[in-house]
């Protein structure tokens, strides 16, 4: 009985995450649709004949009904085909496939080390609540957070690569680069992403381990004598898993379609400097990829969170 409630949770939340993604995907549809002016003219040139214009946007599909057009947008890309870009005529599945790896490259490093350190940081500031320490990483973290990307970006490039030349302030990676170097090549915007997310996640550890401390439970193990930091890392924190982990995965999620402004400022080949190059030129089935790739990867990580939750908590998986 329990396993079979637990079974339909997880399906529902599977079904609806799918539904969001069809949403999603309707969404970004209609507003690449929406986008000022004509890509038959941006293509061809204000020089074009309407002759021509006409004969490109039969070609292009263009001429069709947006619903009809929408279908056979849907129905390829859950084929695996995206296209190809109007911009120089490649196959958008092959020139994102590297460029979605650099991105998931340089976000899964940001969130190796922004993970772990979070965690560390707000079991510190619970440990030491209301000192020092606990004002001081609550202070720096809320500080970080507070700051936009941009802005970020340009002090640590102009500390760390301009005054001291210690990082390169393009973070250019190709495949001839070693691990190490291409670690090296992406220290500033992996710095920038992990002051950016730190704040978060850290103030979510310190909150959910803190409501978990007013517990009866924790208070018996208070009496019964045991070391403070025992009580907070082995009997709090492993009951105040749900929120914690729907805050990493957010944060987790932002780290991969957030990341648009990071690799613009460093120059970075990733899936965010792709859409920007290709919005610019208006290479709408580009757009259209990038956006849909984006929508699943963080629908798809806020799903993962919720089924974690539901796992975490025996609550959420008995019918009250």
């Amino acid at each position: 009985m329990q396993n079979g409630f637990l079974l339909k949770l997880v399906v529902q939340r599977i079904a609806l995450g799918c539904l969001l993604l069809l949403a999603a995907s309707g969404l970004i549809f209609v507003g690449t649709q929406m986008l000022p002016g004509d890509v038959a003219q941006s293509i061809l040139g204000q020089s074009a004949t309407p002759q021509a214009l006409a004969n490109l946007r039969a070609e292009l599909g263009l001429d069709q009904p947006p619903l009809t057009r929408y279908l056979d947008w849907l129905g390829n890309a859950l084929q695996g085909d995206l296209g190809h870009a109007l911009s120089n005529g490649q196959d958008i599945a092959s020139s994102i496939a590297g460029r979605l790896g650099n991105t998931l490259f340089l976000a899964g490093t940001a969130a190796a080390i922004a993970v772990p350190l979070a965690l560390a940081l707000g079991l510190l500031a619970v440990r030491f609540q209301g000192r020092w320490p606990d004002r001081l990483i609550s202070g720096v973290t809320l500080a970080t957070i507070s700051v936009p990307e941009f802005l970020l970006g340009y002090l640590a490039m102009f500390a760390l690569a301009v005054q001291f030349r210690v990082f390169p302030s393009v973070s250019s990676i190709h495949d001839g680069m070693s691990l190490g170097q291409q670690f090296q090549a992406i220290a500033l915007p992996v710095l920038v992403m992990v002051l950016v997310v730190l704040g978060h996640m850290m103030r979510m550890t310190r909150a959910a381990i803190l409501n978990v401390m007013q517990s009866a439970y924790i208070e018996t193990a208070e009496l019964k004598g045991l070391r403070r930091f025992t009580i907070i890392a082995r009997h709090a924190l492993p009951n105040a898993v749900a929120p914690i982990v729907n805050v990493i995965m957010l944060n987790l999620a932002y780290l991969v379609v957030g990341v648009v402004v990071v690799e613009v400022v460093f120059v970075y080949p990733g899936m965010g400097q792709y859409l920007v190059d290709h919005v610019a030129k208006r290479d709408v089935p580009v757009v259209q990829a990038c956006g849909l790739i984006f929508a699943a990867v963080y629908i798809g990580l806020n799903m993962i969170a919720d089924l974690v939750a539901i796992l975490a908590n025996p609550r959420l998986r008995h019918p009250r």
